[in-house]
């Protein structure tokens, strides 16, 4: 994809007119530290100004290319035509009376598509939620409202987010749960299907080690929910093997369990497809959506049979900012977006150019133990040559050098060993080429003596 040489009025190349970071984002760090609690920190030290297409532009005028869309956010790009023009209407008329007090057509709107767009053809009910963290623990909240049941299984590696509910669902501990606790109770870990270390394990086999566990160690009839992402974010860009979600999808079915599809960083064309569950196949019962949802602003969702939405009490789901009108109209917007602008499509082209190139660098470089992901969410896995022991200090350099060179790429993984590539799905075939360059030439120079 070519596209025109300004995107948002931002020129479309990588240009470093300062070293990263310059005087201006310097300056605006030092009043970070002064003003910002300490523990809110940034992958970046340099402060954004303009964004739009593949770029960033900073406060001292670099134009860095976007491999991270904000953690897989602005998907339709920053400052999308159509979503700008939605929230300026939107914000002339009302900013908030807030859903549950007056509500207003928009929310209705983004529930109709929701529901229109999520897997499986069976009548379906949405909640507006405010983000991803709140979309899930709600979806737990139903399902244990629809079952009568308290416990909800999540599997090794997860990421759910960070209120405590969700704290407690996810594995990693630093530096999301160190600290923090004591966390919600009745949430219990499984085994994840993770190819590159399950030494050959297939999909179904792996999820009938899940499903042993399960069954002994909580036991199908307390089991309120499944929580899983297709492919899991923050706990290393892991794509389960193939067989692994439908068998587990099929287990919960003939156990009264509620299948809880974490769609927060997969949704909404990111993979490849609408939602990274349509891949195989499976319909989950929810689906919980944020980040890519509404072009930047915030919004999530849970989405799902009308019978289990349908369970909580009236006045049971909610929040002041829930479904705002400003980010209601941001998504049907973004919507309308993926859909005429043909972005599913065009994130299998961007697998298709990045990945190639990701396995070619694969092949010279041992040092890069895995190559995997789907769409314009992709990873590759950084470890000692020859083994699979995690090179987490060769991932920060890596990472450092590309942010240095003016490429935004991210990290993840519970060792913190992975590179992940999550560029907006407006961004140029060029941006993509000059990116994968700075990339190779980083692996190229980037060593690490322990």
């Amino acid at each position: 994809m070519t596209i025109a040489e300004t995107a948002a009025g931002v020129e479309q190349r990588r240009r470093l007119v300062t070293a990263i970071p310059g005087p201006a984002s310097q300056a605006l760090m030092d009043r970070k530290a002064a003003a910002v609690a300490s523990g809110v920190g940034t992958t970046l030290p340099v402060f954004a100004v303009r964004a739009g297409g593949g770029i960033v532009v900073d406060a001292d005028g670099n134009h860095l290319i976007d491999l991270g869309s904000g953690i897989a956010v602005t998907t339709v790009g920053n400052s999308a035509p159509r979503v700008v023009a939605a929230v300026q209407a939107q914000v002339a008329a009302f900013t908030h009376t807030c859903f549950m007090i007056t509500p207003y057509e928009s929310y209705v709107a983004v529930a109709e598509a929701l529901n229109r767009l999520t897997p499986g053809d069976h009548a379906k009910r949405t909640a507006l939620f405010n983000s991803g963290a709140e979309a899930v623990e709600n979806a737990v909240k139903i399902a244990r409202s629809f079952t009568g049941r308290p416990a909800v299984v999540v599997f090794d590696h997860a990421y759910h987010g960070r209120t405590n509910l969700t704290m407690a669902m996810t594995a990693k501990n630093m530096p999301y749960k160190n600290g923090f606790g004591p966390f919600a109770p009745e949430v219990y870990r499984a085994p994840l299907s993770y190819p590159f270390r399950d030494g050959g394990l297939d999909g179904a086999d792996a999820a009938r080690r899940a499903i042993e566990l399960i069954s002994v160690q909580v036991g199908a009839t307390n089991l309120a929910a499944m929580v899983i992402e297709p492919i899991q974010g923050e706990g290393g860009f892991v794509e389960p093997a193939p067989g692994f979600l439908s068998t587990l999808a099929a287990w919960c079915r003939e156990s009264g369990v509620v299948f809880v599809a974490d769609e927060v960083q997969t949704g909404f064309a990111r993979t490849g497809d609408l939602f990274a569950c349509e891949h195989e196949g499976v319909v989950p019962d929810l689906i919980a959506t944020a980040k890519g949802i509404a072009g930047g602003l915030p919004l999530s969702a849970v989405t799902g049979r009308a019978e289990i939405m349908d369970a909580p009490h009236v006045g049971g789901l909610g929040g002041t900012y829930g479904g705002n009108p400003l980010a209601c109209v941001a998504a049907l917007a973004a919507i309308e977006t993926i859909e005429a602008d043909g972005l599913v499509e065009r994130a299998r082209q961007i697998e298709q150019r990045m990945k190639s190139r990701l396995e070619d660098l694969a092949r010279s470089d041992p040092r890069i133990g895995d190559v995997r992901g789907r769409g314009a969410m992709l990873a590759v896995e950084l470890v000692v040559p020859g083994t699979t022991q995690p090179d987490a200090a060769l991932t920060r350099a890596v990472a450092a050098a590309a942010h240095r060179a003016g490429v935004i790429v991210l990290t993840c993984g519970t060792d913190g060993n992975v590179l992940r590539f999550l560029p907006p799905l407006s961004i140029s075939d060029e941006l993509i080429d000059d990116a994968l360059d700075v990339l190779a030439e980083t692996f190229r120079t980037t060593t690490v003596t322990s």
